[in-house]
């Protein structure tokens, strides 16, 4: 495999974490009202915990891209961005 096939199939790997990363802070300011808080800081966040779903999904089933692991990369999502906007604590 060359050094090219192998920057795509990562690529190709962290792709949904990433598309999640950047969709999710949007989808909680439409869902959740605007928020002050740092845009490019939570996207990073995102990508950290996203990219982590897909390597313990990878690590619990031995290979990637199974439904499982995408659901927990939404439920993952979700409750991070629920975090770091401390919804808990209402509006």
């Amino acid at each position: 495999m060359t050094l090219g096939l192998l920057l795509l199939h990562l690529l190709g790997f962290v792709m949904p974490a990433l598309a999640m990363a950047v969709f999710m802070p949007w989808a909680g300011r439409w869902v959740l009202g605007s928020d002050s808080k740092n845009l490019r800081r939570r996207m990073g966040v995102h990508a950290l915990m996203g990219v982590g779903v897909l390597l313990g999904g990878l690590w619990l089933h031995g290979q990637d891209g199974k439904m499982s692991t995408y659901i927990a990369l939404v439920l993952v999502s979700a409750t991070v961005e629920w975090g770091l906007r401390r919804a808990w604590k209402g509006r």
